[in-house]
């Protein structure tokens, strides 16, 4: 690779050598990969350790190296709030998801939801999960694009472009075993990366720690928001009910998650891997706030070496970027853009695998071929893989055009949600809920998601029939909505049933 005045030929060496790596494990594994079980299930037999690894690296994307130290320079540490609820979704996962995955074993996470109250649920479920890890790949392809535009000058659109082609061939040819090995490694990567550049910044500060915690305070840099009652604005307590479902979510039915937990090799290993990935996020977030707060700091003490463009709010998400590339040392500016790519080519790759998973097994197998032969299958499994990988390539050039990845991303995953979590409580919470107090839930929840999605934005619409509400609420509402309407529907049916 050749050198720019801010991409050394030492920069370029730590990069080629990260990808040379990340390439070899995906093809080392290319022949455990070549069965249905293999490829989407590592054939059960993956440690603790691992896997823990693993989902830690499916959660931190480049949306978590980007954007939340995007979102910190701009602001406060008001979105921290949303990692506080990890814990409390690790637990629940622990005790009650967990157990019950490793127990049905069921490769697609929603087969129980046919079991449970008929095939509308699963189609319903398996849908809103496509299109969340869709939405999901374009965020991170457009942000993994950011630090190489700024670096190079490329067309972000073509770097996207690239991008979203390698991952979706790397993916396709180790399966998941390679996605979880490969995992392991770029999380690895990715956590020393963030931890060496955090301290960088604090101690080129010209006074060091101390500068960075005055200017920090200054500025209310370290506030968690409002902790009022309103729900209109993004304060305490949205953003924590907010993490709460999403968590519940991610860590209690989302495919990429519970491969992970059959890929383990027992239940105590997969108990460790949730713990470890569920835990690990925590400090590793507070991490990317702090980087963020740093950039604050840094461009405060040093406000003549920052371009008058990267002033924008709408280029937060540029300005660590813009760090990496012009302050870092050599050695070190190569290791964090590989970083950048370790985080997003995990949740990528993640992603594809899980998205091709369940279009096999919850529909190809499921309505189309209901005999397909195991050649057949691994035949879909790879063109899914490919089309995935073109749909999500599509909404990260989409993407190019928001102001905030962060806020886009929270927003579509609330809306394309769905609610899903609250079928699955329904079926969790109690056995005599029925399918069609399930399906009436499903409706009125998704009339509460459009309506809160789809009237701000009409601007014909009376005020007083438009939500107040913020966006992040979305899936909280659609959730109880879910949950509450079946529950009490069953109430309202089970007497006639008794007499």
């Amino acid at each position: 690779m050749a050198s720019t005045p801010h991409f050394t030929t030492l920069d370029g060496a730590v990069l080629g050598l990260y990808f040379a790596a990340t390439l070899a494990v995906g093809f080392a594994f290319w022949r455990r990969s070549r069965s249905v079980e293999g490829y989407t299930a590592a054939n059960r037999s993956l440690p603790g350790w691992l896997t823990g690894l693993s989902i830690l690296g499916t959660y931190v994307s480049s949306i978590s190296f980007l954007a939340l130290p995007g979102r910190a320079f701009i602001g406060n540490w008001s979105h921290f709030v949303f990692s506080l609820s990890i814990p409390l979704a690790t637990w629940v996962a622990v005790q009650w998801f967990l157990p019950f995955y490793r127990r049905e074993g069921h490769i697609s996470a929603y087969v129980h939801l046919e079991e449970r109250f008929g095939p509308w649920a699963r189609t319903y479920a398996s849908a809103c999960y496509l299109a969340t890890q869709i939405a999901r790949m374009g965020a991170v392809m457009y942000l993994m694009a950011l630090p190489l535009n700024v670096l190079l000058g490329w067309d972000i659109r073509w770097i996207i472009l690239a991008t979203g082609v390698t991952v979706t061939l790397y993916t396709f040819v180790g399966g998941i075993v390679a996605v979880i090995w490969t995992d392991a490694v770029q999380t690895i990567v990715l956590i020393a990366g963030a931890l060496a550049c955090a301290v960088i910044m604090v101690a080129v500060l010209p006074e060091g720690p101390a500068q960075f915690l005055e200017i920090a305070a200054a500025h209310d840099k370290f506030s968690l928001g409002s902790f009022g009652p309103n729900l209109t604005s993004p304060t305490f307590w949205v953003i924590l009910f907010y993490g709460i479902v999403i968590n519940l979510q991610n860590f209690g039915i989302d495919q990429s998650y519970v491969q992970r937990y059959l890929a383990s090799k027992s239940d105590a290993e997969a108990r460790k891997s949730l713990w470890l990935g569920g835990l690990l996020y925590l400090p590793l977030s507070a991490v990317f706030f702090l980087i963020g707060t740093a950039l604050f700091a840094y461009y405060t003490a040093h406000a003549d070496q920052l371009p008058e463009a990267y002033r924008d709010p709408a280029r937060a998400d540029s300005v660590f970027p813009y760090f990496i590339v012009t302050v870092l040392p050599s050695g070190v500016k190569g290791l964090l853009i590989a970083a950048i790519f370790a985080a997003a080519m995990s949740t990528v790759s993640s992603s594809l695998n899980s998205s091709a998973t369940i279009i096999v097994t919850d529909y190809y197998r499921r309505y189309l071929n209901r005999q397909a032969t195991e050649e057949q299958s691994m035949r879909m499994l790879v063109l899914v893989t490919v089309v995935c990988g073109i749909l999500g390539t599509v909404i990260g050039l989409a993407m190019t055009k928001a102001k905030s990845a962060l806020d886009v991303w929270w927003l579509l995953a609330g809306i394309f949600g769905g609610g899903t979590l609250g079928v699955f409580l329904l079926g969790f919470v109690s056995r005599r809920v029925p399918s069609r107090a399930a399906l009436t839930g499903v409706t009125l929840g998704v009339l509460v998601i459009l309506w809160m999605t789809l009237s701000p934005r009409m601007t014909s619409l009376p005020a007083v029939l438009q939500s107040p509400f913020h966006g992040f609420l979305i899936i909280v509402f659609g959730t109880a909505t879910i949950l509450l309407t079946g529950l009490a529907v069953t109430v309202c049916v089970q007497p006639r049933r008794n007499s």
